[in-house]
C-alpha cells in the first residue's frame, strides 16, 4: 500500500480512530486520499480549511428502527439507516440498499462514493446513501409492502425533493420503489415526484433509469477502447452478476459489438461461448426469479459451474457488476494472465485494493466504479429535470443523455489524471475530477 502524504495520513488515522470497525468504509477513504497528494500540494487551502477532513465527517447520519409485522402475525424488527453525506453541489442523492449486509459502515462507504460519483456527472447533486438489514428475497409482495410503508414512515422527516432523493440498489427495485413513494404520498399529502428516482413509468419514472447504469458502464468502456484506437468489435466481455446492472450491461455491449461470454450469481457462473442470450438471461432472472443454473439449463451450448469465480474464464474486458469487494488479487492474476485488457467497475467498489495495484502493474486499464457505474444516478438527475418540468422524454432522448454524460465523465478522469502527473489513470483522475469540484464548493459555502 502506496504512503500517504503526511497531513493526508493524519486525516486517514483520524478515521479509522473515528470509525471504528467500518472496514469498507477505511477503504473508500484510503483509495481516494492515495490520489490525492498532487492536490494538496498544488491547493493548500484545502487542508487550510480542513476541507477533507469535513468531507470524511458526514453532514448527518440517520439510524432507526424498523418494526412491521410479517404474514404469519410476527412482528418483525429490522434496522434502517440513511447517511446524507455532503450537499456541497445540491441536494444528497442515492440509493436505498436492502440486504442482511446493510450495516452503517457499508451506507457510509456507499455514500461517500456517491460523492465523487455524483460530481463527476456535472449534475447538482449531493452524496448521500441508506438502506436496512431487511431481506427482501422469500418475502410476499404484501410483506415487502408493509416493511417498506413502516421504513418510509421514519424517512419521509428526512427527504424532500430539494433535500435528500433517493433511489434503488439492491434489494431496491421498481416495486420497492413504488410501495416507499406510495407512503410518502400518503403521510405528506403531496404528489412529490422528486422526491424518489427509479419510479415506474406511467407515475413519473423516467425511460432509461432501469438500463443506465449497465448501460452507462458500457458507454464508458467504449471510450477506454478509443483511447488505444480500438472498438468492442471481436471482443470477448465477462460479466459478474446477473442482476440489473449486469444484464443492462451485456445487452448495450452486444449492440456496441462485443461478445458477453459469462455471467454469475452467489451459487455459481454459466459460460455460453455463442454469447450470453440477453432476453432469456432476463426471462430466468426479471420473470421467474430463478438462478443462471436455470438459464444454462435452457441454453443449448451454455455451460454451467458451480461455485468457483467466473473471473477463471479468459476475456478481453472484465465488468465486475455484482457486489463490493468481489473481485480480489488472485482473481486480477488470473485475468491479467488470460490476456485481460481493461476491467470496469460496473458495482461500487467490486475489486479489492490489491486487484487493482495488480492491474495498474500489468498495464491493464482501470475504471473504478465512481467513473464506470455513474450512469444510474446521472439518469435518476435526468428523472429528477423530468419531474421538476412535469416532462417526460423518449427513450432514444434520455439515451442520448446517458451517453453524453458518460463520455463527459471518461474526458474529465483523463483530463484530471494528466493535470496531476498520473496520465491515464482513470482511478486517480476520477477522485481528483470528483474531490475538486466538491472541495470548490465547500470553500465558497463557507465552514458548514
Amino acid at each position: 500500500m502506496p504512503i500517504l502524504d503526511e497531513k493526508l495520513g493524519d486525516i486517514y488515522d483520524e478515521v479509522l480512530r473515528r470509525n471504528p470497525g467500518e472496514d469498507e468504509f477505511h477503504q473508500a477513504v484510503r483509495e481516494v486520499l492515495d490520489s490525492l497528494g498532487p492536490v494538496v500540494a498544488k491547493h493548500p487551502e484545502y487542508t487550510d480549511a480542513a476541507v477533507i477532513r469535513r468531507l470524511c465527517e458526514p453532514e448527518r447520519q440517520i439510524i432507526f428502527r424498523v418494526p412491521w409485522v410479517d404474514d404469519s402475525g410476527t412482528v418483525r424488527i429490522n434496522r434502517g439507516f440513511r447517511v446524507e453525506f455532503n450537499s456541497a453541489l445540491g441536494p444528497y442523492k442515492g440509493g436505498l440498499r436492502f440486504h442482511p449486509t446493510v450495516y452503517l459502515g457499508i451506507v457510509k462507504f456507499l455514500g461517500f462514493e456517491q460523492i465523487f460519483k455524483n460530481s463527476l456527472t456535472g449534475m447538482p447533486i449531493g452524496g448521500g446513501k441508506g438502506g436496512s438489514d431487511f431481506d427482501p428475497k422469500g418475502r410476499s409482495d404484501g410483506e415487502v409492502m408493509r416493511f417498506c410503508q413502516a421504513f418510509m414512515t421514519e424517512l419521509y422527516r428526512h427527504i424532500g425533493e430539494h433535500t435528500d432523493v433517493p433511489a434503488g440498489d439492491i434489494g431496491v427495485g421498481g416495486r420497492e420503489i413504488g410501495y416507499l413513494f406510495g407512503q410518502y404520498k400518503r403521510i405528506t399529502n403531496r404528489y412529490e415526484s422528486g422526491v424518489l428516482t427509479g419510479k415506474g413509468l406511467t407515475w413519473g419514472g423516467s425511460q432509461v433509469r432501469t438500463e443506465a447504469t449497465g448501460y452507462g458502464t458500457a458507454f464508458f468502456v467504449e471510450e477506454m477502447l478509443k483511447t488505444r484506437g480500438d472498438s468492442f468489435d471481436g471482443k470477448k466481455v465477462v460479466v459478474s452478476g446477473s442482476g440489473n446492472v449486469a444484464i443492462y450491461a451485456a445487452e448495450k455491449v452486444r449492440r456496441l459489438g462485443g461478445t458477453v461470454i459469462a455471467c454469475s450469481d452467489s451459487n455459481g457462473y454459466v459460460v455460453d461461448e455463442q454469447g450470453i442470450d440477453v432476453d432469456l438471461l432476463k426471462d430466468v432472472k426479471e420473470k421467474r426469479r430463478a438462478r443462471v443454473a436455470d438459464y444454462a439449463e435452457a441454453r443449448p451450448g451454455a455451460r454451467y459451474v458451480e461455485g468457483g469465480s467466473v473471473w477463471d474464464v479468459p476475456c478481453d474486458v472484465a465488468l465486475p457488476c455484482a457486489t463490493q469487494n468481489e473481485l480480489n488479487g488472485r482473481d486480477a492474476a488470473t485475468l491479467v494472465g488470460n490476456g485481460c485488457a481493461i476491467v470496469a467497475e460496473g458495482a461500487n467498489m467490486p475489486c479489492t485494493p490489491d486487484a487493482v495495484r495488480l492491474f495498474a502493474d500489468a498495464g491493464v486499464l482501470f475504471a473504478p466504479g465512481k467513473a464506470a457505474n455513474a450512469g444510474g444516478v446521472a439518469t435518476s438527475a435526468l428523472e429528477m429535470q423530468q419531474n421538476a418540468s412535469r416532462d417526460s422524454w423518449t427513450f432514444d432522448h434520455t439515451e442520448r443523455r446517458l451517453a453524453d454524460i458518460m463520455h463527459g465523465i471518461h474526458d474529465r478522469c483523463l483530463e484530471a489524471a494528466d493535470l496531476y502527473g498520473k496520465p491515464g489513470n482513470y482511478l486517480a483522475g476520477a477522485n481528483i475530477a470528483g474531490f475538486i469540484q466538491v472541495a470548490d464548493a465547500m470553500l465558497a459555502l463557507g465552514v458548514i
